[in-house]
C-alpha cells in the first residue's frame, strides 16, 4: 500500500520502504504492477537487454529481470512489447522558475517529454522569500505531484553584497536546510567568483560559510564558471571545492574544464559545436559530462521539449543514443549523489520510465512516473494537484506606492545644456562603461533615441521605500514615444526593470505590473496594452503552459507594434526586436563587471562594478 512517506525522502521512510522492498524483491510480499517491455536499456554497463519486467511496489522498483521469472504474486500487469524503457529523464541544473510554471504544471509540462527528476537551482525563488524557499519546492511534490524536484538553495542569496531584500544565506540557513531533507542535493551554483577568492570581497566569509556548511554535510557544490578560461582561473575554480560548471561555450573551454575534474553541463546552445568536438577530439569517458536546460520558457519547451529536446540534438550531433541516455540520467544522479532514487532502472529507485517507440529520433511514446503511466504522447493524463497558493508566494511586490514621472527622472547640474552620462549595453562585460554626451532640457538629462540612448531603471520591490535606480542604456528599449516594458524576472535578485522612450510611460508599466502580483507589462504610445501574470513569486504563474503561452503570444503581438532600438553586444544570444532576454540582462555574476542594481548602502544611485565594489555617478 502507497503511503505519504513514498512522497519525500526521509531516513525513517527510507528504513521502512526498503524493508518492504526487499521482501517484495524475494516474493514474500506481493507486488503492486509489473511492466514487461520490448527491451530495457541498463544504464550500468551501456548494454540492452531483451523482454525484460519491471516489478513495481508503491512508488519505487522492487525487482528487474527477465519476464516471467519474478518469484512473487503481482496484483496488476502490463505489456509493451514494442516499446524500449530507459530511466525517467534527469536534470541536473534547471531553474524551474524560467518555465514560469508553478512546480505542478512544470510537471504537466516536462513529464511528458521524459524529464521525471529535476535538481531545482533555486536562487531564483529564494531571493524573493528565502525562508520559504525549501516548502515552496516541496509543496507539490507532498501533494502528489510525480516529479521529484531536488533542490538546492541558491549561493547566490544575495547574488552579490550590493543587492538584498526577499533572503539571506550563510552557513546556518544552508547547514538547515541539508539537514531538513534528503532530497536537498548541495548548493546552488556559485556565482560570484570574485567572493571565492578574494578575501576583501565582502561576500567572501558569507559564501564560504555556505560552501562549509555542504562539505559538512557532504553535499555537491555547484559552480558558474562564465568567462573562466585560463588555466589558472580554472585550477583555482576547481581548487575551491567547485564542482561543475554549466558556463562553457567553446569546445577548448569545455575540455581544459573537463580534464580539471570539474563535471561538465552542457546546454543546447553550444552542444552540437561541443559534442561533435569531444568525438573528434576521441572522448571515451562521458561519465564526467550531463546535458543541463537552465532556463526554458514554457512556450520554448511546448516549441521544442525539455530534456528529451537535449539528447536529441546530442544524437542528431552524432553522439552514441545510449551515451546521449546516460548523460541525462546516470551521469547526473552520480554527479549529484542521487543515485539510491533516480538515475536507473533498478531496484530501490523510483519506478519512473521513459517508453521509447524509437531510439535514433527519440520518439517517447509513454511515460511513467511513481509506478504509473502518466502520459500518453505530450499528454499529461496524470491529475494535477490543486495547490492555493499562500500569502508568501502570491504577495511579494512590495513597492510601497505607484511610481510617477518624477521617480524616474535624472536630474541635471544647474545650467547645464549637456551632461555627460555613464551606459550600459545589455550584457556589457567589459572594464569600462560608455561615457555619451546627453542632452538637458528642463533642468532634466534626456533620452537620445537618434544615438540609440534610452533609459533603463531597477524598482525595489521588497522594502516598500519605492526604491529606484535610474540610467541611460544603449540599444535596448522602445524607440515608440511614451512606450515603456517592465518585468518581475530580473536576474538573480528579481526586482523590477523597466525600459522606456518617457519616464511617464515607465511608471504606467510598474505600477500595471504590481496590480498583476508581477510578470510583464506593456504600455504603447501612453496605454497598458498587454500584461502577463506571474503571481507566484513575481516568477511563476500557477496555470497550464498553454494558458501561459497564449499570453505570452498576445504580449510579443503587441511588442511587435513597437520600434525597438537594437545595439549589438556581447551575449550571443542578444539580439533586435522584442527585448525578452533583457531578464537576464540584470545578471550581477561573472562575468559581468559594471550594473545597475537597486539602491543599496553600498551603490546609494545602484551604479556599481561588482567585480571591484567601484562606485560611479550616473551623470556628471
Amino acid at each position: 500500500m502507497t503511503t505519504p512517506d513514498d512522497l519525500e525522502i526521509t531516513a525513517d521512510a527510507e528504513v521502512r520502504i526498503r524493508q518492504d522492498l526487499a521482501l517484495v524483491a524475494l516474493g514474500r510480499r506481493p507486488a503492486d504492477r509489473a511492466l514487461r517491455v520490448g527491451r530495457l536499456f541498463d544504464v550500468h554497463t551501456r548494454t540492452w537487454r531483451d523482454d525484460q519486467e519491471i516489478v513495481v511496489k508503491g512508488r519505487r522498483i522492487a525487482w528487474v529481470g527477465p519476464a516471467g521469472v519474478y518469484p512473487g504474486a503481482v496484483a496488476e500487469r502490463f505489456h509493451e512489447p514494442e516499446l524500449l524503457a530507459i530511466p525517467g529523464l534527469g536534470e541536473v541544473h534547471k531553474h524551474i522558475e524560467s518555465s514560469h510554471l508553478t512546480p505542478e504544471w512544470e510537471a504537466a509540462l516536462v513529464v511528458p517529454r521524459g524529464n521525471t527528476w529535476t535538481c531545482e537551482a533555486s536562487h531564483e525563488f529564494s531571493n524573493v522569500d528565502g525562508a520559504n524557499n525549501l516548502a515552496f519546492w516541496m509543496e507539490a511534490r507532498r501533494r502528489g505531484s510525480p516529479m521529484k524536484i531536488f533542490p538546492l538553495p541558491g549561493s547566490a542569496v544575495p547574488p552579490t553584497a550590493y543587492e538584498h531584500g526577499g533572503g539571506w544565506y550563510g552557513h546556518d540557513e544552508q547547514k538547515a536546510f541539508l539537514s531538513q531533507s534528503l532530497m536537498v542535493a548541495g548548493l546552488d551554483e556559485v556565482m560570484d567568483w570574485p567572493a571565492v577568492w578574494n578575501p576583501e570581497n565582502p561576500s567572501y566569509d558569507r559564501l564560504w560559510g555556505m560552501i562549509r556548511a555542504t562539505f559538512e554535510q557532504r553535499g555537491v557544490v555547484e559552480g558558474h564558471a562564465a568567462g573562466l578560461r585560463d588555466i589558472d582561473s580554472i585550477s583555482a575554480f576547481a581548487a575551491a571545492g567547485l564542482a561543475s560548471d554549466h558556463e562553457a561555450w567553446a569546445l577548448e573551454e569545455f575540455w581544459e574544464k573537463l580534464s580539471r575534474g570539474l563535471f561538465m553541463e552542457l546546454r543546447i546552445h553550444s552542444l552540437p559545436e561541443v559534442i561533435r568536438g569531444l568525438l573528434e577530439k576521441g572522448l571515451s569517458d562521458w561519465s564526467q559530462v550531463a546535458f543541463a536546460t537552465d532556463d526554458r520558457s514554457a512556450s520554448d519547451t511546448l516549441r521544442l521539449g525539455a530534456t528529451d529536446y537535449n539528447v536529441r540534438l546530442a544524437i542528431e550531433a552524432g553522439l552514441a543514443p545510449e551515451i546521449a541516455i546516460q548523460a541525462v540520467t546516470i551521469n547526473p544522479a552520480r554527479h549529484m549523489r542521487l543515485t539510491p532514487w533516480v538515475g536507473s532502472i533498478a531496484p530501490g529507485r523510483y519506478a519512473d520510465i521513459v517508453l521509447l517507440s524509437d531510439l535514433n529520433s527519440f520518439s517517447i511514446a509513454k511515460v511513467w512516473a511513481d509506478g504509473c503511466q502518466v502520459s500518453e504522447g505530450t499528454a499529461y493524463v496524470a491529475q494535477v494537484p490543486e495547490i492555493d497558493w499562500p500569502d508568501w508566494a502570491t504577495d511579494t511586490i512590495h513597492i510601497g506606492r505607484d511610481l510617477v514621472a518624477a521617480d524616474l527622472v535624472i536630474p541635471a547640474e544647474p545650467g547645464r545644456g549637456t551632461m555627460n552620462a555613464a551606459l550600459l549595453r545589455p550584457f556589457h562585460w567589459a572594464d569600462d562603461f560608455i561615457t555619451r554626451e546627453l542632452p538637458v532640457r528642463d533642468g532634466q538629462v534626456q533620452r537620445d533615441p537618434d544615438a540609440n540612448v534610452t533609459k533603463f531603471a531597477i524598482v525595489d520591490r521588497f522594502s516598500g521605500a519605492a526604491g529606484v535606480s535610474r540610467m541611460f542604456w544603449l540599444g535596448c528599449g522602445p524607440r515608440t514615444p511614451d512606450t515603456a516594458l517592465a518585468c518581475s524576472v530580473a536576474h538573480d535578485k528579481h526586482n523590477v526593470w523597466v525600459v522606456g522612450s518617457s519616464d511617464e510611460a515607465m511608471a504606467l508599466a510598474v505600477n500595471a505590473l504590481a496590480r498583476n502580483k508581477g510578470g510583464w507589462a506593456l504600455v504603447r504610445e501612453g496605454k497598458v496594452v498587454a500584461t502577463v501574470r506571474y503571481e507566484v513569486g513575481g516568477l511563476m504563474s500557477c496555470r497550464s503552459a498553454e494558458d501561459l503561452h497564449a499570453e505570452m503570444e498576445e504580449l510579443y503581438a503587441e511588442g511587435s507594434k513597437i520600434d525597438w532600438l537594437y545595439e549589438p553586444s556581447f551575449h550571443p544570444r542578444w539580439g533586435p526586436g522584442f527585448p525578452e532576454r533583457l531578464a537576464f540582462a540584470t545578471l550581477t555574476c561573472a562575468p559581468w563587471r559594471w550594473v545597475l542594481v537597486a539602491p543599496s548602502p553600498k551603490a546609494p544611485q545602484g551604479f556599481v562594478n561588482v567585480q571591484t565594489g567601484a562606485t560611479h555617478p550616473v551623470v556628471w
